[in-house]
This record gives C-alpha cells, structure tokens and sequence, in this order.
C-alpha cells in the first residue's frame, strides 16, 4: 500500500509537471497577448483634447511632439474637422523642420481631400516653398525647380488674391530664371560642340518660355550665333533685329550686330520668323 502510494506520488508529480510545463507557455501568451491587445487599444482621447494638445506641443516648439499629435488625431479620426485641421499642421510643422517630403505629402493629401478649403492656397504655397528650398544649383537637374515653379504657378492661377500671392509671384520669377538658365547653360555647351541644331532648340526654349528672365537678351545673341553658323542668315538677321529691338543698348546686342557686319549682313527682321511672332505683343520688359 505504502509502496503504491509512493508509486502514485511520482505519477501525480510526473502529471503535475507535465500539466504545469504545457500551461506556463499558454500563460505566457495569454501575457503577451493582453500587452498586445493594450498597446493597439484605441485612445479614446476627444479629437478636440489631441488637437488642443498638438497645438500646445506646437506653441512650446516641441514640433516632433506636435507632429504626432496631430498624425495620431488623422489616425483615430479621419475626416473630421480636426483632422483636417491637423492635416495642415502636420504640413506648416514638416516644413519647418525642413522634412520636405513629408510636408509636400501633407500638403497634397489635404489639397486632394479639401481642395475648395480656404487653406488650399496655404497648402500650395507650402508645396511650392518646400520645393523651392530644394533647388539646387544651376549645373544640376532642375526637377525640384520645375515643381516649384508649378505650385507657384498654381497658387496664382487659382488664389490670384490670397496673402501668398506676392511672394509666390516673386519666387515663381526666380524659378523662371533658374530654369532659362539651365537652357542657357546646356545650350552653350552644344553651341561650344558645333552641334549647332541642338543649341538652338535650347535657347528658343528661353525665348518662347522664359521671355521675361534676364536670360532672353543672351539666347537671342545665341541664335544669332548658331543659325549665322549653320548659314541659316535670315533667321541670325532676324534675331539680331528682335535683340536690337527690345535690347538696343546692351552688349549682346553689338556683338550680334559686328556678327553679321563682319559677314556682310544687317540686322533685320522677317516678320514670318518664329522668333518674329514669339514677340509678337509681348513686352519683355
């Protein structure tokens, strides 16, 4: 008796211990999965009180704090008035942290989500600004430039009104001439390289899209070189008589016109010439 109770002992222990080694996994589990269910609980926190948060975190300077404030209201609440609010803030903070890819993806969401918002114009300056501390210098490709120069463009076209008007039109002009001189830079290389057909589609991209930068007045003395090279001579007279007509007192314009004296030739406008018609009505100026 003693000896089977001993015997049933070992067997119960030997149970124990098996039941106990299948369930300390499951406890552990169970542990693991309340912390998870705890760490993907909704915060129930009003849209109001996270706004107002995010707000105090952005008066304090604490922008990174405030920046995912405002992300966690989109979060819990999509399309609300607050987190339409935030959605711009998100945009104004990126920006001024200098996370520029960020901003411009605020900026579009909100633009995309309430385009007739009155914060669209602010949206697209926000755009246009974070693309415009990103242009890089001249010898570079311009993309950051082009967008630039686009959400300008945009903001005036549809907010011709609104408070950042005037310094989206003074900085759409320096995207212009950044841009025109790009041409210029690219087309000089092609006029160094004699390849003359290549060098005038780059300066007649200055004179037909970019007529009102500084760069006009030396993409025309540049056509007036190229075609007078090709032998092309009515179209370098006509460029030198459009240079002379609009610019009669720079620099450009005397060396066009000893060009063409040492040839032979004058200045002289065919009035037929694509060069003639893009300044057709158009002051430069």
């Amino acid at each position: 008796m003693g000896s089977a109770s001993a015997t049933f002992s070992r067997s119960g222990r030997v149970t124990f211990l098996k039941v106990a080694a299948i369930l300390a996994p499951l406890a552990l589990a169970a542990c693991s999965s309340t912390g998870e269910s705890d760490d993907l609980a909704l915060n129930d926190t009003p849209a109001e009180v996270l706004y107002n948060e995010g707000l105090a975190l952005r008066a304090q300077g604490k922008l990174s704090d405030a920046d995912k404030k405002f992300t966690e209201l989109d979060r819990l609440y999509p399309y609300s008035e607050y987190a339409k609010k935030s959605l711009i803030n998100m945009a104004y903070i990126n920006f001024s942290r200098g996370k520029y890819a960020e901003a411009i993806t605020a900026a579009r969401r909100f633009l995309t989500l309430y385009p007739g918002n009155e914060d669209a114009a602010y949206a697209l300056y926000i755009i246009g600004q974070s693309y415009f501390r990103q242009m890089p210098d001249i010898t570079r490709d311009q993309s950051a430039t082009e967008k630039a120069s686009a959400a300008f463009a945009e903001l005036l076209q549809r907010y011709p009104d609104s408070e950042y008007a005037a310094d989206a039109e003074a900085k759409l002009r320096v995207t212009q001439d950044q841009l025109a001189g790009k041409e210029m830079q690219v087309g000089r290389f092609y006029l160094n390289k004699r390849n003359y057909i290549a060098s005038i589609n780059r300066f007649k991209t200055v004179v037909l899209q970019y007529q009102t930068t500084r760069h006009v007045e030396e993409a025309l003395f540049r056509l007036t070189e190229s075609y007078y090279a090709l032998g092309v001579v009515s179209e370098a007279q006509t460029a030198a008589a459009v240079l002379g007509h609009n610019f009669p007192d720079t620099q450009w314009y005397k060396d066009a016109y000893s060009l063409l004296n040492e040839g032979g030739y004058q200045p002289s406008e065919d009035t037929g010439s694509w060069i003639s018609k893009a300044f057709r009505g158009i002051n430069v100026f």
